[in-house]
């Protein structure tokens, strides 16, 4: 019996050992392939809260339909780089509140900015505030020269505004009576513009210029400046609108008075595609609004990489013609 004994556990124990070291080993080896992915799936959590790569500032003029469009393509641009874009616009146009913004930008830390300022002269120390800090600048649509700014994007508005000179001529057959309602007179771009419009229509026309006024930013006086002028000169032939907010009010003048005039503006905004397509508009000078986005994007990124940006990024004009015209 005892020999039987021994028999067993001399065959039977090993054979338990091992299923249990086996065991033991597969529990073990479970365990590390457990922790291995915990470990992998803590990592791609912690790659996913590091935040974007940049972050980038921009500045419009003034909040409007036609910058919100801008940002919308400003966003599509920036997602496949993670870029966290801060996008800020005074409720109408103030100087003071794009240098309050530009100074806020500073102070975050910010990796680029591009601004749109109001005002050349006023913007400039603030500009060169954000460069000696660090931050590169890009000025779009409208420039201050005279600051640290890397870059401009957007167009020659002098010969813009030659070109919508030009429009004009074939519209009238070099005759006729104009009308200009403009923006903020201190933002170089509408400056720009209405100096080379008027230019042109003084070296190459017989076209007279019968008022100019200035909305200053505000929507409300740039409805009534329309009206106003246009029962001050009833037998007025065209209307040219200089930005964006004074083009609105031309569409809500055209609707509300059905007038049978030549209507014209500068920046294509989804808002004048529909006007020209309900005749409201005769024609825009597009500045290819519909490339600023990407172009805002890449070259903040490539001014955040220290890579070189050229000083002039010309977008280009295209003349967009309505029925009306033809």
């Amino acid at each position: 019996m005892r020999a039987a004994r021994q028999f067993l556990y001399s065959q039977v124990l090993p054979v338990a050992i091992m299923l249990f070291s086996c065991l033991v080993f597969a529990g073990c080896q479970s365990a590390a392939t457990t922790e291995s992915k915990s470990q992998s799936i803590k990592v791609a959590a912690a790659s996913e809260d590091e935040g974007p790569i940049y972050t980038f500032g921009i500045i419009y003029p003034v909040a409007h339909l036609f910058y919100e469009e801008i940002t919308r393509l400003a966003e599509e641009a920036a997602a496949p780089h993670s870029i966290r874009l801060i996008v800020k616009a005074p409720e109408s146009f103030s100087a003071d509140q794009q240098i309050h913004m530009m100074e806020t930008m500073i102070q975050q830390q910010v990796d680029a900015i591009a601004i749109a300022p109001i005002d050349a002269a006023a913007l400039a120390p603030v500009i060169d505030r954000a460069v000696e800090a660090g931050i590169p600048v890009i000025c779009f649509e409208s420039d201050s020269p005279g600051s640290r700014r890397l870059s401009l994007i957007g167009t020659d508005n002098v010969k813009a505004g030659e070109q919508m000179g030009q429009v004009i001529r074939q519209l009238h057959n070099n005759k006729g009576m104009l009308l200009i309602e403009s923006g903020v007179q201190s933002m170089k771009v509408n400056q720009e513009r209405l100096e080379g419009l008027l230019r042109y229509l003084q070296d190459h026309t017989n076209i007279q210029v019968l008022e100019i006024r200035y909305h200053g930013g505000n929507s409300d006086k740039s409805l009534s400046d329309l009206e106003q002028m246009i029962d001050d000169h009833p037998h007025f032939d065209s209307l040219v609108s200089i930005d964006p907010i004074s083009s609105s009010a031309s569409v809500l003048v055209w609707k509300a008075k059905g007038l049978n005039r030549f209507a014209l503006s500068f920046n294509m905004t989804p808002e004048m595609k529909e006007a020209i397509r309900n005749g409201q508009i005769t024609s825009v000078i597009s500045h290819h609004e519909q490339e600023w986005g990407r172009l805002l994007i890449e070259h903040l990124l490539r001014a955040a990489q220290g890579e070189y940006v050229p000083p002039f990024v010309d977008t280009g004009t295209q003349v967009v013609q309505g029925l009306s015209s033809e």
